[in-house]
């Protein structure tokens, strides 16, 4: 079983480092985070860095076997071990994998070899494969779950030594969905608000927060659910400030409400959130997202709002008004019809 990315965080941070490392998934944030961990105690020179789309694994193995000329410890890292996994890469060369297979029979102890396979999952009946596992640390850099968001946002919190009120990380996970590099930029950014042993409010994190497009396609929408024009023009107003282009936003307004619409038909029809996630293909931070408003929404409703999408995307593309003025003009009709939904 492989290790998490923080049980092999915990061991490297207690110096407690094998001779050769896996780590395996798309999660680019942990993978970086342990590379820079390995590296921060060893010299330079004595980081030797490879593609296995441009160098054999025999190659590396011959690197790491080696003695370091500088310093007592060498770190050989070899990124797209793609070997490791069914899917098959045209080289040039061939990977003569047995001598891998080999060294994991006696590593030296004077170097670190790391590979990185950056794919969801192994191939599992491949001897090599079945060899790391026995002999190397494991570390599945995958990306977090939706349910695991929240405690890994605290975790951070904890290290950066502040508190986050529950209110303030919906806002999080809302405005920043599970980029983890962009979540730890701007907890690093609260950090420094607060001050040490600080609280983040939900009005902190709301003011402070960079809001990406995707987010702010939300915030357009509740402002639409509300009722409150003053907010969606305001958002607009950032959105523009972002270089978004009207008929971009009338498009991520339509992604929003098209699957408000769908997960409300879906519901209907007795589908599980799981089932939902399947049938529409979209992160089901999304459904859930969805799942919260349709019930604010009649399907007739739900119909009005696209027929309007739709019309003033026509309206805008065959030039019969001003973008900005077409797109104002949307926001007023969609919360002026505000009285027409109910509730079911």
């Amino acid at each position: 079983m492989a290790n998490t990315y923080g049980e092999a965080i915990k061991q490297i941070k207690q110096k407690n480092i094998p001779e050769v490392i896996l780590l395996y998934g798309t999660e680019n944030y942990f993978i970086q985070k342990i590379k820079d961990l390995l590296e921060k105690d060893i010299h330079e020179e004595n980081i030797a860095i490879y593609d296995l789309l441009e160098t054999s694994i025999q190659e590396v193995v011959a690197d790491a076997e080696t003695y370091p000329f500088f310093g007592e410890h060498k770190l050989v890292i070899a990124t797209n071990a793609n070997f490791l996994t069914a899917k098959s890469d045209k080289l040039p060369f061939e990977h003569q994998v047995e001598y891998l297979e080999k060294y994991l029979e006696m590593p030296v102890d004077y170097s670190t070899l790391v590979l990185i396979v950056p794919y969801e999952k192994l191939d599992e009946r491949k001897k090599v494969t079945k060899a790391l596992k026995k002999k190397a640390l494991v570390a599945e850099c995958n990306p977090v779950k939706e349910y695991e968001l929240a405690e890994w946002i605290m975790n951070l919190a904890r290290q950066l030594v502040i508190q986050v009120e529950k209110d303030a990380i919906e806002v999080i996970e809302r405005e920043l969905s599970t980029d983890l590099n962009i979540i730890e930029n701007e907890l690093e950014k609260l950090a420094l608000y607060v001050g040490e042993r600080g609280t983040v409010t939900k009005e902190i994190a709301e003011e402070l927060i960079s809001h990406t497009v995707n987010s702010s396609g939300l915030r357009l929408v509740d402002a639409v659910i509300d009722g409150d024009l003053a907010k969606a023009i305001r958002i607009y107003k950032d959105l523009e400030k972002m270089k978004e282009e009207p008929i971009a936003l009338i498009a991520l307004l339509a992604f929003q409400f098209r699957t408000i619409f769908r997960v409300k038909l879906l519901k209907q029809k007795g589908y599980s959130q799981a089932q939902m996630q399947k049938q529409l293909g979209v992160h089901p931070y999304v459904i859930k997202v969805a799942q919260s408003r349709e019930g604010k929404f009649t399907v007739n409703r739900l119909q009005f709002i696209m027929d309007q999408l739709a019309e003033t995307d026509a309206m805008m593309k065959q030039g019969r008004m001003e973008k900005d003025i077409a797109f104002e003009l949307l926001l007023y009709h969609l919360v002026q019809k505000k009285e027409d939904v109910r509730l079911g």
